[in-house]
């Protein structure tokens, strides 16, 4: 899914740097809603910087379904999951420009991840009906968005398109510079 906004592959280099686990821990993050052999869907996974330490979370049963439009940052996330000993559940997944293509994981996910990319999604109604349908009946999502970027209205505006979908706010966890909110599937 995409539109002229989208975080070019280069970037993703950038995306990774360590200084940014003071404020974005994937483990601090993630922890409290993952459990070993789970499985977790993080979209617009740019080279792995929540995948692979979810991959980790996870163990060797539970598996990650890596998902970006750009072939360059799976071939980063490729790259980081073999370094990381963890290429075993990284399932990396190629979206097109308007669709996920995740009709093969429907009901099957655990966890969905969108950090800091909805607000670069054209049609942000499709991604939530998917997100959705790959989701398990209790099933978590894990929205996060930059407050530099998406104003309070735009976040709202998104959280009402989960609600009128079939989602509740579980809670509002809060993470630095971000809105945040995790949703359940109903």
């Amino acid at each position: 899914m995409s539109n002229t906004h989208v975080c070019p592959w280069w970037a993703g280099y950038t995306l990774n740097w360590s200084i940014r686990r003071i404020a974005h821990s994937p483990e601090r993050i993630l922890a409290p809603y993952l459990k070993a052999g789970q499985t977790m869907l993080d979209v617009g996974c740019g080279m792995g910087y929540f995948t692979i330490p979810a991959a980790r979370l996870l163990g060797e049963v539970g598996s990650v379904i890596a998902v970006d439009l750009q072939q360059e940052m799976l071939d980063g996330v490729r790259r980081n999951a073999e370094k990381a000993g963890v290429s075993a559940c990284v399932v990396p997944h190629k979206c097109e420009a308007h669709s996920l293509g995740l009709d093969k994981y429907a009901g099957a996910v655990d966890l969905a991840l969108t950090f800091m990319m909805v607000h670069e999604v054209p049609d942000r109604d499709r991604l939530v009906f998917e997100i959705r349908d790959a989701l398990r009946t209790g099933g978590l999502l894990l929205f996060a968005e930059p407050i530099l970027h998406v104003g309070k209205a735009a976040f709202e505006d998104s959280l009402r398109r989960f609600i009128e979908q079939g989602f509740h706010i579980v809670e509002r966890p809060r993470i630095v510079i971000c809105r945040t909110a995790v949703l359940e599937k109903i």
